[in-house]
């Protein structure tokens, strides 16, 4: 009878598997067996036998069909342990919404542009998905065009937090300042004015709080 065959990763095993998890953590999907081999300095087939060795070990899924055909498992290289620890917490795998259609939910599936993995300890309070920012409205207080911005839904805030807000079918980033009879969204940006909201308004709601940002490369 065979031996059991080992799951351990070796060292150049590792340094893909951390690869893909890396990749996935930039860019919400997987890298295609190109970018793997670029990445590597390798030919087509030797990262295809390097993604088939990973499989063998349970490290990843292989999805034959799909030109990014792996899903990274929890449960993957035997280096990692087998539960979360406070050093080695499971990742918080969050939705990133992209652009936001008037009207719409914006957990709508059709804005979810794909799912990051985050130490879940970045971030307090937890945030329940990632928003990608359109506009500089914000750059004073270190949000940027292009940022994702982790958000956690809230319908309420208190006065002086930055929210993500639905005005007029629209989602808007900006520090809430409350007044007597009612509300202004204050941009961090000069050249911008503060929106004014009465506190009768129907168009307008809070759809969550800001807890952080992540600055892509």
């Amino acid at each position: 009878m065979k031996p059991p065959r080992s799951t351990a990763l070796t060292e150049r095993q590792q340094a893909v598997l951390d690869f893909l998890r890396e990749h996935q953590v930039a860019h919400g999907l997987p890298p295609t067996l190109s970018e793997l081999a670029t990445a590597f300095e390798i030919q087509i087939n030797a990262a295809r036998k390097h993604l088939q060795a990973l499989a063998e070990k349970q490290a990843i899924e292989l999805l034959p069909g799909k030109a990014r055909g792996l899903r990274l498992l929890s449960t993957g290289s035997a280096r990692r342990p087998a539960k979360a620890s406070a050093a080695n917490p499971e990742p918080l795998w969050l939705p990133l919404v992209g652009r936001v259609a008037a009207g719409a939910p914006i957990l709508s599936e059709g804005h979810i542009e794909g799912r990051f993995a985050l130490d879940p300890t970045l971030f307090r309070p937890k945030p329940d998905f990632l928003l990608r920012v359109e506009g500089d409205s914000m750059i004073e207080a270190g949000i940027f065009d292009g940022d994702l911005i982790a958000v956690r839904r809230s319908p309420e805030a208190l006065n002086g937090q930055i929210v993500v807000a639905r005005l007029e079918g629209e989602i808007t980033v900006k520090r809430l300042h409350t007044l007597p009879g009612r509300l202004q969204l204050l941009p961090a940006n000069a050249a911008y004015a503060p929106i004014e909201v009465p506190l009768d308004a129907n168009d307008f709601a809070i759809e969550g709080l800001y807890v952080g940002s992540i600055r892509r490369g």
